[in-house]
């Protein structure tokens, strides 16, 4: 719980974390207290509902963290910024035409790597960032800092199904690239036109069934001893090779 640490905007106690949840407050996560019984249960039910992550801590890290406050068990985390709606990332779709980009992220769960994404995209002009519901970190203070401001001007929608999705994008003109292995050299692979490129999990990759509705996956070369790239660092450089791809005359 190190970057949490360091938050001030908690939500302390169990009636106040159930109103939180209760109203669709933007919560970032929710750290209960293990062991902890009764009411809790209400909170657990409500933040798995709403795709929101749950860890477990002992009493001392709880007490540590709200400095003395009477916790109950339970401490929430308020966002540091609201998700925007697939509405805004249109918005922007139609003013970059042909040569839309946006970036989907299947289970990112490193608010470092999400931050630092934000970061790449907003510099490379990307219209918007896709995360998932489920097994992903919310907008906390970690990721807002990583993306030195970018969260300020990059939409990021959180969905409930990735691969639903996936299908409204091709339905609105997207090609879908998975950045994954055993795919063709991503500076081989055409990425011009309209793009959404999906970005997996830290350690897991792209799951299975996001992976088949992708219509091509690109791959970036390995030749060092470990065999794969920070997932920030594999998404700059293929923004980067499709900005290149779209700079060059046809």
């Amino acid at each position: 719980h190190e970057e949490k640490m360091s938050r001030t905007d908690l939500i302390i106690g169990r009636n106040p974390v159930i109103e939180a949840l209760k109203s669709g407050r933007g919560i970032s996560g929710v750290i209960i207290q293990k062991g902890a019984s009764g009411s809790i249960a209400k909170v657990y039910d409500l933040a798995k509902k709403n795709g929101i992550k749950i860890e477990q801590a002992e009493k001392t890290e709880l007490d540590k963290l709200c400095k003395g406050k009477g916790h109950q068990g339970v401490v929430a985390f308020a966002a540091a910024h609201s998700f925007a709606s697939m509405k805004d990332i249109y918005k922007r779709v139609e003013a970059g035409g042909e040569n839309a980009l946006i970036v989907i992220l299947d289970e990112l769960e490193d608010p470092h790597n999400l931050g630092a994404i934000m970061r790449s995209a907003e510099c490379a002009g990307a219209c918007g960032i896709i995360i998932s519901k489920h097994n992903s970190c919310g907008l906390t203070e970690t990721v807002a800092k990583t993306s030195a401001g970018a969260i300020e001007y990059m939409p990021c929608v959180q969905v409930t199904n990735i691969a639903k999705t996936i299908d409204e994008l091709k339905k609105n003109g997207f090609w879908i690239a998975a950045c994954d292995m055993n795919g063709s050299l991503y500076t081989e692979a055409d990425m011009r036109g309209k793009l959404a490129m999906v970005i997996g999990n830290e350690g897991k990759g792209i799951r299975q069934l996001v992976k088949s509705k992708c219509d091509f996956v690109v791959s970036i070369p390995m030749l060092g001893k470990i065999n794969s790239l920070n997932a920030s660092n594999a998404a700059a450089i293929i923004m980067y090779e499709v900005l290149r791809q779209r700079s060059v005359k046809r």
